[in-house]
């Protein structure tokens, strides 16, 4: 004689329950799925501005470069030494014109 085996059938709490719950996983991970892309586009702004930035930074410093080798020549010299101490050189005449 066979025996038949019943089967036990799952009570409708148990298949609402399944389907709250993966309703809140679902919720939970579209939730952080939207966040992190959002935090993503916030650090690739930040990049892109601390990328200009390092660009502005870098063409200073390649200014300050070219300012450091011009102060170091000659010209530079007799430059400051006319406009700011008044030094000539010998035998040279300088006009002034007469304010009035």
């Amino acid at each position: 004689m066979a025996r038949r085996r019943r089967r036990n059938k799952l009570s409708p709490y148990t298949v609402a329950g399944v389907i709250v719950l993966c309703c809140v996983l679902g919720g939970t991970f579209t939730y952080k799925t939207v966040t992190l892309k959002a935090e993503a586009a916030k650090y690739s702004a930040q990049i892109s501005e601390l990328k200009k930035e390092k660009k502005k930074l870098k063409d200073e410093r390649a200014e300050i470069k070219d300012y450091e080798s011009y102060v170091k020549t000659k010209e530079y010299t007799e430059e400051v030494a006319r406009n700011k101490l008044g030094l000539v050189y010998p035998n040279e005449i300088i006009f002034e014109p007469n304010d009035k």
